[in-house]
């Protein structure tokens, strides 16, 4: 496991990455800053395609709130900034209607530096009232993808698809969201939005924090609608984890392309590459 250090100056040149204005390979680091380009830089990139990641935090015995729905402090405040860095370096991120009447969350930027990223509500049968802060006016996007003709504020941009058995397919969200120029895109919650994005095959990366406390019951952090019956038909995604303080992410890369975006461009062959051609000057 690589123990992430998020210095300023490596959240400076995740944040250029995700310009376009700066790499991954050059520059001195610490292990801690060289692990934590390794989490960040490929989602900081725009070189390597769309990328659909999702990121789900939850408790060592795998809940996600309590028996009474109290989600507030499953992460803790390494979780929460690994969170709010995330957003950072996506286009968007969505959520699922119940996520955004239970949990009201802002999905703002606010305990680190960059961009807010558009803010997505999946909302099939337009249950979703006006007054929530997700539809503050705050110079970012405001997107409702749903199923009903309902207005919206003004301002809120609305994606208007057919429902299919009474949900919305993830395919046709994505193709939506890529319409309107969002190429990366974190689904953030909850778990049955991430599941339906798993199931059907449009995850790139799938991140799991873990946060050291036992809840003891409640609702767990996956359920797919159709689990496998035997382990040897389950997902193995190549993982890495990383410790960031007193919590534990596992980046999961459920496609080959993500897998390759691992490979470290400053990895051996290439850095001796590029110190041949300094002695060639």
């Amino acid at each position: 496991m690589q123990n992430v250090e998020v210095t300023p100056r490596v959240w400076e040149r995740i944040l250029s990455i995700r310009a376009g204005n700066g790499c991954a390979c050059c520059g001195r680091w610490t292990p801690g800053e060289r692990a934590a380009l390794d989490l960040y830089a490929p989602l900081a990139r725009r070189d390597l395609g769309p990328v659909t990641v999702a990121q789900i935090g939850q408790s060592l015995d795998g809940r996600v709130a309590t028996v009474t729905g109290d989600a507030r402090d499953v992460s803790g405040p390494e979780g929460l900034a690994h969170l709010h860095r995330m957003r950072a370096l996506v286009d968007g991120v969505l959520i699922g209607v119940r996520t955004a009447i239970h949990d009201r969350p802002q999905l703002t930027v606010r305990m680190c530096s960059g961009p807010n990223p558009a803010r997505i509500v999946v909302d099939p049968r337009g249950r979703l009232t006006e007054d929530v802060a997700l539809f503050r006016a705050d110079g970012a996007r405001r997107i409702v993808v749903q199923g009903v003709a309902r207005p919206r504020p003004e301002g809120v941009e609305v994606v208007n698809l057919p429902l299919r058995d009474g949900w919305l397919d993830p395919r046709d969200i994505v193709t939506a969201l890529h319409d309107l120029g969002l190429r990366n895109v974190m689904i953030e919650g909850g778990g049955i939005t991430i599941a339906r994005f798993l199931e059907a095959g449009l995850l790139n990366r799938l991140q799991v924090a873990v946060s050291p406390l036992l809840i003891g019951g409640g609702p767990q952090g996956l359920t797919l609608q159709s689990p496998v019956a035997r382990l040897a038909d389950a997902i193995r995604p190549e993982t890495r984890a990383y410790g960031i303080g007193r919590e534990v992410v596992f980046d999961c890369a459920l496609t080959a392309r993500a897998a390759e975006a691992w490979q470290p461009i400053h990895s051996a062959p290439r850095v001796a590459e590029a110190a041949r051609a300094v002695r060639l000057r």
